[in-house]
């Protein structure tokens, strides 16, 4: 253990730098986003443009007018009206804000999981995952299901040496029902060789959703436009 605090930050490509962490002005909490940087209005919204209160997950937006916010999507008015609620800039990525101020992420808006009413992100169940001694690697997503819409499923790349057994299984299903709320666990668990990546190492969850839903229905799924 190096012992060393992270300074983190966070912003898009359409909107730089506005959250971050500074330990040398400000407490960190580790596993936070930070806050957002002065000048900059961010905050948790829900599909109205409607700021949520602390402790409830939303999308992350940006106010404008804003320095370091993009004018407009190239020759695409269509994609730039999208793009903001009001003057919010919308991210697309899910977070809550505490009652310090501070943003904690949840996930991309497109790989939220609803299963019985219940609004999931997944990298907090992933983070839980990896914890666990035999789990080299996982991906979680929403898997198609008559009853509850959707189902967590975790896709894991087990340690080298780790053999995949229904009791393996159903000790890492344990594992994370008396780390995070009882909801969250996986219900299904698939052992995997590995996973699909992007050229820098992010895990490409709407890959394995294609496959699941293919896999569910029987039917090819059509890439979004």
């Amino acid at each position: 253990v190096m012992d060393l605090t992270i300074n983190e930050f966070y912003g898009q490509t359409e909107v730089n730098l506005v959250v971050g962490n500074c330990c040398e002005i400000m407490k960190v909490k580790r596993g936070s986003m930070g806050k957002p940087i002065p000048g900059h209005r961010v905050e948790v919204v829900d599909e109205s443009g409607n700021i949520a209160p602390p402790g409830v997950v939303g999308e992350v937006a940006i106010q404008r007018p804003d320095p370091v916010m993009f004018l407009e999507y190239w020759r695409n008015p269509e994609a730039t009206k999208e793009k903001f609620i009001g003057d919010w800039s919308l991210t697309g990525d899910l977070a809550k804000k505490d009652e310090d101020g501070y943003l904690w992420f949840v996930g991309r808006k497109d790989d939220l999981i609803t299963s019985s009413g219940y609004r999931i992100g997944p990298a907090e169940i992933e983070d839980c995952l990896i914890k666990h001694p035999a789990v080299a690697m996982a991906a979680v997503i929403g898997s198609p299901d008559e009853v509850r819409g959707e189902v967590v499923k975790a896709f894991i790349i087990l340690k080298e040496g780790t053999p995949a057994t229904k009791e393996l299984s159903a000790e890492i299903q344990e594992f994370v029902k008396t780390r995070l709320a009882a909801h969250e666990y996986p219900r299904e668990i698939e052992f995997v060789k590995e996973l699909p990546l992007t050229a820098t190492g992010k895990i490409m969850r709407k890959d394995l959703r294609k496959l699941e839903v293919e896999k569910k229905t029987k039917k090819p799924v059509e890439p979004k436009k």
